[in-house]
Formats: C-alpha cells, sequence, structure tokens
C-alpha cells in the first residue's frame, strides 16, 4: 500500500478530529455514534450489517458497509473520511453461540482485530479506544471484580476480547498505539427512541419477547446464595456506556495516557428477580415469572467496580433500574409500531 507521506493523527493536532466507529449500526455501536454527535465529535460508521440495522445510523453521518477483514476497504475508508481514531466495537457477540463457532468468532474478533489494528498503522492513525467484555474474566469468585481480577475467559468469545486486548498492547510497544479498552458485563436500556437491543440471546429482549407473545418469562433457578435467590448481575445502560466510550476518546485526542483497562461496573448489581419486577411494574403485565432449573456454570454473583472509569472517564449510573427498563421498552415498542425490523445479532 503506497504511504503518502503524511499521518492522519497528526492532523488531529490541528483540531481536526473524526472517529470510525467500526460495528456502527448496531446497538452499541449506534449509541456510541451518538454520544459523539453529542459531543460535536464527526463520526464515521463501517458496518457489514451482519448484526446492526443501517437504520440505527444517524442522517448525515458517513455510513461504508462492509467488513473489517476487508483491509483495502478499512485502509480506504480511513483515508477517504480523514480518521484520526477508531472506537472497535464490531464483533461477534454470543459468548454461549461461540462455543459451538468458535472460528467464526476467531476471524470476525481477532482477525478482525488485527485487520483494523493493521490498516490504522498503514495509515498513521494512532489512537483506539477498544469494546472488550467482563467475559475475560470468565466467572470470578469475588465479591466485586476488578480490573485486576485474574482473567479466566470460559469461551471463544472470552477468549477473543482477550486477545484483542493483547493486540493493541503489543501495538503499543510496536508503534507507539495509544489504546484503552473498555469491559462490562449486561448493556441494556435506549438512549434514543429508534434504537433498541435486537439480541436473540439477551434478558431483555428475552422477556419482552414472551409478554408480547402471551408467554410467561422464566428465571432460571431460585435457589442461588443471593438475597432473594436469583442471579445477580450488572446491567448498565447502553446510553452511559457510550458516554464512557467517548470520554475515553477525548481523553486520548487530548494527549491523555489512559490504563489499559476499564471496568464499567455498576458496583452494586441487579437480581434478576428484581429486574423481572421491574418489568411487570413498567410494562403492566402482571406475571409471576416460571422458576426454571439453573443454567450449568452460572455463578450467583457477577459485579464489577467502575472507580477507575469514574476517575478518568465520566464514567456513572446515570438511570435507575426503572429508567433502564422503561427506555428498553419503549424503543421495542417504537420499533414494532414502526414496522418489522429484522431481528438480527447485535454488535
Amino acid at each position: 500500500m503506497p504511504d503518502l507521506g503524511w499521518s492522519h493523527a497528526a492532523a488531529g493536532t490541528l483540531g481536526h478530529m473524526t472517529w470510525l466507529v467500526t460495528g456502527g449500526a448496531g446497538y452499541i455501536g449506534a449509541h456510541v455514534v451518538r454520544a459523539l454527535l453529542d459531543a460535536e465529535l464527526e463520526a464515521v460508521v463501517i458496518d457489514d450489517l451482519s448484526s446492526g440495522q443501517r437504520e440505527f445510523v444517524p442522517d448525515g453521518v458517513p455510513f461504508v458497509r462492509g467488513s473489517i477483514l476487508d483491509g483495502g476497504l478499512m485502509v480506504r475508508t480511513l483515508d477517504e473520511h480523514g480518521v484520526t481514531g477508531v472506537i472497535h466495537v464490531a464483533g461477534f457477540k454470543y459468548a454461549g453461540v461461540s462455543v459451538q463457532r468458535p472460528l467464526h468468532t476467531y476471524a470476525q474478533n481477532v482477525t478482525g482485530t488485527a485487520v483494523v489494528l493493521g490498516a490504522m498503522q498503514d495509515r498513521g492513525v494512532d489512537r483506539i479506544v477498544f469494546s472488550s467484555s467482563a467475559a475475560v474474566y470468565g466467572t470470578p469468585d469475588v465479591e466485586l471484580v476488578t480490573e485486576d481480577t485474574p482473567k479466566n475467559p470460559q469461551s471463544p468469545y472470552g477468549e477473543s476480547k482477550l486477545i484483542g486486548e493483547w493486540l493493541l498492547r503489543d501495538q503499543e510497544v510496536a508503534v507507539g498505539l495509544r489504546h484503552t479498552s473498555l469491559r462490562y458485563f449486561n448493556v441494556v436500556g435506549s438512549g434514543d427512541p429508534a434504537v433498541f437491543d435486537t439480541s436473540p440471546h439477551n434478558l431483555f429482549p428475552l422477556v419482552f419477547d414472551a409478554l408480547v407473545e402471551g408467554r410467561t418469562p422464566q428465571i432460571n433457578g431460585d435457589d442461588y446464595p443471593t438475597p432473594d435467590g436469583t442471579n445477580v448481575r450488572d446491567y448498565i445502560h447502553v446510553a452511559d456506556l457510550a458516554i464512557s466510550h467517548v470520554a475515553a476518546a477525548r481523553r486520548l485526542d487530548a494527549g491523555a495516557t489512559l490504563a489499559p483497562a476499564y471496568n464499567l461496573g455498576s458496583g452494586e448489581g441487579v437480581s434478576v428477580a428484581q429486574i423481572m419486577a421491574a418489568i411487570a411494574r413498567i410494562t403492566g403485565v402482571d406475571f409471576t415469572p416460571t422458576i426454571a432449573p439453573r443454567r450449568a456454570g452460572d455463578p450467583p454473583r457477577i459485579v464489577a467496580s467502575g472507580e477507575s472509569a469514574a476517575r478518568d472517564l465520566d464514567w456513572r449510573m446515570r438511570h435507575t433500574l426503572d429508567e433502564m427498563v422503561e427506555s428498553a421498552w419503549n424503543a421495542r415498542r417504537n420499533a414494532e409500531s414502526a414496522g418489522p425490523a429484522s431481528a438480527g445479532e447485535k454488535n
């Protein structure tokens, strides 16, 4: 590939900041794009629409349809849009499915990340915010997960995210890449009624599907050693998550040195029974969940500390549980009234 003899990264010092959001047509990526626009930063989206929705990309935001595995397309996209940084959200997200499809998972999440980093190196783009996952920890037996909690991924998905973090670290040594990775658990809610969680595997969409179809939602196990016997998990609002991605991008633009990784955690967690009660309260659908057997490998509690991200990345829980549920439910109902959208896999 020809060397044009100048660096897009250098262009950033002149005040022009354009962030490429890979997977920017997905549920999380589309919220990151909106947060960039709210911060008056320019955004460009690349997405192959294998799980994203074209209509999730705001009007006026340049959209490139294609795969991050296409190195030539990545280089052209960086060039044509004067990209100065990348927020890398694209990937195959499903931990459970990744066990059956490890090669696909590694191709999308490891090879894909390597291709993105190669294009960045080729065009002199030197800053990246990586959407990692709390799946890198596996099922830690600690009260509160911190960034130093041992990494023990238990699926090809979790492994692929950890390898992605290693790739960033190694590129920092090799070419001075400036980076950080954001790890998080369960992302819920909506910051825009036009954008909703399309995942066929996540709790909120599964419960909403059941209610809309007249079925009773179920809880997997109510005999865990937790206050109400159901699993406790870390649920965070997608708009809060997006704000911290942009805060990380702005810190990198300002030349700040960030930690290699941050947990975006609630510090407290919410039980599945509490989620169900909130959904019944907000939707007005009175139901009592059925109790199914425990799922193998489900730990009683996984909750992360967000203290480091609060210090460096403007991270905080801006939404109550009821607000998370209400925003998700409103977006789901809005989508149904607007007509059927393909319920593809979420980025």
